[in-house]
């Protein structure tokens, strides 16, 4: 049996939510390739895995005309990792199955033609949003979920079937250390952590980013992480096609950067590894799924609704229950000194929502993923081999 794990993204953030599950089934002597579009997901990639001779490494291209079609089309459309999946059939036609954390691979299936590759689907995060639960997950051979809350949502939708999935825990917490506090400022004052998403609609840091930032600088009691999704600043321009709009992403105005008490990560490997998840005391956002991270140690949350006039009856903003909902800048200061006053008001409804979103054993979840692998081929022929 021979296993491919694909990333084929702008960013390294899926990375860490399906590799373990590569280092899992290579102890286990199966087979597995480690099948990347760019040098900084080889170089992520390779630095998480362990050696073995059962894995492999293969970088995927694309041609010059592909390469200059994506420099147009990239704002408004994921044009190259399309082309990737277009360009590599051969490649990826050699595989028995091929784990992913994200949706577009079902392409190969739907528009390429490789009916008889198995896909194999790991979301990159456990999060609310309506990105989480598109139409494309119904072309997936076998769905591997963190917990009961996405799995009924995605019963619910038709998006999954009882033997299609399995729930088998979140296993980016397996190279973790959820207890570990990294210090990132020479001062023990209130730590608070911003992480505006990227999309254009949902995103709280084109209407009100600069305004954040000014406060927090003024404001001498409090240390600020900026720490936006990383996929913010991998464009200027971002559009999404699900909410059919566009906007242009403004820059970090170049006061904020050096300042004492205010960090600024646009994208390091600390924005991904949950470094900054840990060390801060109060989580300002907006609906990045990094809120499920966050909720690992019960803790202040504030939330930027700038798009919905009623989130309470969308089940896309569920985690905004799990703190504070605010819609204007002048509403944050008062926000914030009820939160720090009162820190664990919210510690019970994030301790169920924690409940729900995440499976947990004495397994490790990455290990329970390569066991549902495995198990879905011996059902599937009874030998594990095509």
């Amino acid at each position: 049996m021979r296993i491919g794990f694909l990333f084929n993204h702008d960013a390294t953030h899926q990375i860490p939510h399906t590799i373990g599950i590569a280092a899992a089934l290579a102890a286990r002597g199966v087979s597995v390739e480690i099948l990347t579009s760019s040098l900084e997901q080889r170089s992520v990639a390779s630095a998480m895995l362990p050696a073995s001779n059962a894995v492999r490494y293969t970088m995927l291209g694309v041609g010059w005309t592909s390469r200059l079609a994506d420099r147009l089309l990239r704002h408004v459309a994921p044009f190259r990792r399309i082309a990737v999946l277009r360009e590599n059939l051969t490649t990826f036609a050699q595989l028995d199955a091929l784990v992913v954390p994200e949706t577009t691979s079902t392409l190969l299936k739907t528009r390429f033609g490789l009916k008889s590759l198995k896909l194999i689907y790991l979301p990159h995060g456990a999060g609310d949003g309506a990105a989480g639960f598109q139409p494309a997950t119904r072309h997936f051979d076998l769905v591997l979920l963190s917990g009961e809350k996405v799995r009924n949502r995605m019963l619910s939708l038709g998006l999954i079937t009882e033997r299609g999935h399995a729930i088998v825990g979140y296993p980016k917490f397996d190279a973790v250390d959820l207890t570990a506090r990294p210090r990132f400022f020479d001062n023990d004052k209130p730590t608070v952590l911003y992480n505006p998403h990227f999309n254009p609609l949902l995103s709280s840091w084109y209407t009100h980013g600069e305004q954040i930032l000014d406060w927090f600088a003024a404001k001498d009691a409090l240390n600020l992480i900026f720490a936006p999704h990383v996929m913010l600043f991998k464009r200027r321009l971002h559009t999404s096609l699900i909410y059919r709009t566009s906007r242009f992403r403004p820059n970090v105005p170049t006061r904020f950067l050096g300042h004492p008490r205010i960090l600024v990560d646009t994208g390091s490997a600390r924005s991904i590894d949950m470094s900054y998840v840990q060390a801060a005391d109060l989580y300002l956002g907006d609906v990045s799924s990094q809120i499920y991270e966050w909720i690992q140690r019960p803790r202040p949350a504030i939330f930027f609704n700038t798009h919905l006039p009623d989130w309470r009856s969308s089940a896309d903003h569920a985690h905004w229950a799990l703190g504070e909902v605010i819609e204007t800048v002048d509403q944050m200061p008062a926000a914030i000194a009820r939160a720090l006053a009162a820190p664990k008001s919210y510690e019970s409804v994030q301790q169920a929502a924690d409940e729900a979103t995440f499976s947990r054993s004495e397994q490790p979840a990455a290990a329970r993923a390569a066991n549902a692998i495995i198990a879905y081929f011996h059902a599937k022929d009874g030998t594990g081999a095509r």
